[in-house]
């Protein structure tokens, strides 16, 4: 049975998902890979502040293809979530909600993800333009000079995902 959610992501929506769970997602997510979660990791560090709001929001590990005429976004498929585990901790500690990518967590990931009451919701790999019909708007908010790597707020529609890491630490990678 698939589960509605809106965003923002709150800690009464993660409490009640477990792995397994098929999500359909509906409001706005940011996007952002590696050398977006480095600038806001050493903005953070600086003192400085993030370029969204982080309390209950959804991070898609992505970085978009440029939008054909005619398109909000061109291919929109996930990328490896590893790659962002050295920064995603303090972003949780935030209080960052949610994340969609593919693969395995860190070990530290998922201790904050229990910790935080976060989840972890993969998106099917290799279906980048299937994806791409459920962004309804993107605007870049941050870091323009990255490219495809810019943050991007993004306004989704019923966005399938599964819940692959749920808030307990229960993993379908297991």
């Amino acid at each position: 049975m698939k589960k509605i959610i809106t965003t923002p992501l709150t800690e009464e929506v993660t409490t009640n998902l477990t792995a397994g769970d098929i999500v359909s997602i509906t409001g706005v997510i940011y996007s952002a890979r590696d050398a977006a979660h480095k600038r806001m990791t050493e903005t953070l560090a600086a003192g400085g502040a993030l370029p969204f709001e982080i309390k209950d929001a959804v991070i898609y590990y992505l970085g978009p293809s440029p939008a054909r005429e005619g398109q909000v976004i061109g291919s929109a498929g996930p990328t490896t979530s590893g790659r962002m585990d050295a920064y995603t901790p303090q972003l949780l500690e935030l209080g960052l909600r949610g994340m969609i990518g593919k693969g395995k967590r860190s070990a530290e990931v998922i201790e904050t993800m229990k910790k935080t009451k976060a989840v972890y919701f993969a998106a099917v790999g290799g279906a980048g333009a299937l994806l791409s019909k459920h962004i309804t708007k993107s605007e870049v908010i941050a870091y323009d000079d990255l490219g495809t790597e810019a943050i991007h707020k993004l306004y989704v529609e019923d966005f399938p995902a599964i819940v692959v890491i749920d808030c307990k630490g229960n993993s379908l990678y297991k």
